[in-house]
């Protein structure tokens, strides 16, 4: 390994470093894509660009999503409710 470096990965930035050069950990994201944030070298958050983040919204309610899934036939989705609690319209 005499002569090789290590290749760093240039989206990871310590949380430290993150808050000292924040402008660009936020250029980056636009520019780049997501950029990873550690804690004590864990991963402990992801910085992306407002449009990024707005396409990954869903479209729909979870439940509303679950019930379009290809369940197996005679597969039931379904939760008991208390008797003084009505489940939420889904749809």
């Amino acid at each position: 390994m005499a002569g090789r470096q290590r290749r760093v990965r240039q989206d990871v930035w310590k949380l430290e470093d993150a808050k000292a050069r924040f402008s660009e950990l936020v250029r980056r994201a636009r520019s780049e894509g997501p950029q990873h944030v550690t804690v004590r070298g864990k991963p402990a958050a992801v910085i992306v660009a407002a449009e990024e983040f707005d396409e990954q919204k869903p479209t729909k309610p979870l439940g509303a999503f679950l019930e379009s899934l290809p369940w197996p036939e005679g597969f039931v989705l379904d939760r008991d409710y208390p008797p003084d609690r009505e489940p939420p319209d889904l749809v």
